[in-house]
């Protein structure tokens, strides 16, 4: 049973905007600093192992990757943890910025 919710990117704005969310790239370092969400930080070994331990379990974490695949596991991850409000992001960063170019400027 999938213990974490799978947000298009319309729903992940809409969550992004209430400024609640933890929003963390799980890409590699150097595709994050090619381009990533505002706001998002990149969630490497060191950083996973504070938050399990210490951070914030009620707190809303969106994940995304590349396209959408390893962030459920890494969203379930979190959950295992104690994560209570955890998504991943359909479509991954990629369908992230497909769907930026489609929105009005």
């Amino acid at each position: 049973m999938k213990k974490f919710n799978t947000l298009a990117a319309r729903e992940a704005e809409r969550l992004i905007g209430t400024g609640a969310p933890l929003i963390l790239d799980c890409r590699e370092l150097k595709d994050y600093r090619a381009g990533h969400i505002d706001h998002s930080m990149h969630l490497h070994e060191r950083l996973r192992e504070t938050l399990i331990l210490k951070g914030d379990k009620r707190r809303p974490v969106l994940i995304y990757c590349y396209y959408g695949h390893a962030s459920e596991h890494v969203a379930e991850m979190f959950c295992d943890f104690g994560f209570s409000d955890v998504y991943s992001l359909a479509g991954g960063f990629a369908g992230w910025k497909e769907y930026c170019q489609q929105l009005p400027s």
